[in-house]
Order: C-alpha cells, then structure tokens, then sequence
C-alpha cells in the first residue's frame, strides 16, 4: 500500500524520531511511504483556542495535499482525532459544498498508527524488539474522541523482551490538554501529579503513549523529579529490532 506520511506540526518540530520510526516501521512491513513537503499544522491549536474560521484554510490545504492519497496515517491521535472530527464541521462552517464533498471523501482514509495496522491491516505483532518494563498512558484524544481502545496495547503485547505493566488509573487525563495547562495550571499540575505517582508504581523504566504532547508534559515531571523514567512514542517501541 502507498502511503502518506502525516507527521503533526509537534512532532516535526519536536519529536522527528517519532516519524522516522514510524517510516522504519511501516517500510518493514512492506509498504511504501512518502511524506508531502507541503504539509503543515492540521488547525488543532487555533481550534483548541477559538479561531475557527481562521482554520479553513489550513482544512483545505490539508485536503489539497492529502486528497489523492491512498492512506494518511499520522502517529498522533489528537491530530487525527482534530481531522476527523472537526474538519467536517469547519467544512460546513466555511460554506463551501466543494470542501465539504471533498473532506468527507477524505476522512475514511485517515488513520491513526495505532489503528491502521490493527483494524485496516489486521497486523498486531510488527516483529519488535524491546528489552524493558514499560507501561502505556492511553491519551485522552485517543480515547475520548478517536476511541482507538486497546489497539496500541495489542500491538504492546506483541513486542518481544517487553515487560507491559498496567497502569493505575491509566484512563485518567494526565492535565496536559494544550492550552489547559496553561490557562489552568494549577489543576494541571494537580492531575499530572498523580499521573506521574500512578507511573513511578509501576516501578516501569518508560512511559509511552500515541501522542508526544502527552509524554512531553510527563516526561517534564519525571525529569524533574529525576524518577529514571523514559518517556517514548509507541511507534519508536514498535520500531526497534534489537
């Protein structure tokens, strides 16, 4: 299958070996990638702060870009959670039949890692690696809005030398939530508080998660306290071969 490389603003910017694992992975398992330059920011932020009508634009060069695609996969489910869930709705918004024809074409070719090489590919052993005790945070996009369920962990418990350990309370937001950390700092660090208690039980040596924005709040906490806890991408866990 031909597929195109969705990699999320975020991660570019600040996580480039999450998208560097996911075309080592999805190469491994024989397909093909490419990654469009064009590319930018799916609209989550200016969504997530009011400016909606500012959005259009980036939904419709979004599906300027992606329109032609056989399959858009991205390693981030709040971006693909944003995508599937408001395009259709700024579409609308925007009052262009022509956008709103060609979003909704869209949309069933965009997937999350996760559940594209579960329930389109029907693969959840990718033949990994992974020597350590590592427990899994299922994000708050993943799970509330693109209900990707147990997918990530399916493709976990089939990782070779892995010791997965539950996590207390997993389903619990960890306060990140972008701009709600900053505007409500003090809950956020309350909730990520007990995240981060909920991480150290485990007695794990990494923490992964489908979204980097997550694990950044996190692995900020656990740096601090200097715990010895990693935080790592789950695409990077199913990536590695020895």
């Amino acid at each position: 299958m031909n597929i195109s490389l969705f990699i999320a603003c975020f991660n570019d910017t600040l996580f480039p070996d999450t998208g560097k694992a996911t075309v080592r992975l999805l190469e491994r398992l024989g397909h093909r990638v490419d990654f469009p330059m064009e590319q930018t920011c799916c609209g989550q932020i200016h969504n997530n702060t009011g400016y909606q009508e500012e959005i259009i634009p980036l939904v419709k060069r979004f599906v300027d870009i992606f329109s032609d695609s056989e399959a858009v996969v991205a390693p981030s489910a709040s971006c693909v959670a944003m995508i599937r869930d408001y395009y259709p709705k700024l579409a609308i918004l925007s009052g262009d039949t022509d956008l709103m024809d060609r979003v909704d074409r869209l949309l069933p070719r965009i997937y999350e890692l996760s559940q594209f090489l579960v329930s389109k590919l029907g693969v959840e052993d990718v033949g990994a690696y992974y020597p350590h005790r590592v427990t899994y945070h299922p994000t708050c996009h993943g799970t509330r809005m693109l209900h990707i369920g147990d997918a990530p962990l399916r493709l976990l418990r089939n990782v070779r030398g892995i010791d997965l350990v539950a996590l207390p309370g997993a389903e619990e937001c960890c306060g990140f939530g972008g701009t709600f950390a900053l505007k409500n700092a003090d809950t956020s660090m309350a909730m990520l508080t007990d995240k981060i208690s909920a991480i150290k039980a485990t007695g794990a040596e990494v923490c992964t998660a489908a979204d980097n924005s997550c694990l950044m709040h996190i692995g900020g906490a656990l740096n601090r306290q200097r715990s010895g806890v990693k935080v790592v991408h789950f695409a990077e866990i199913l990536a590695c071969m020895d």
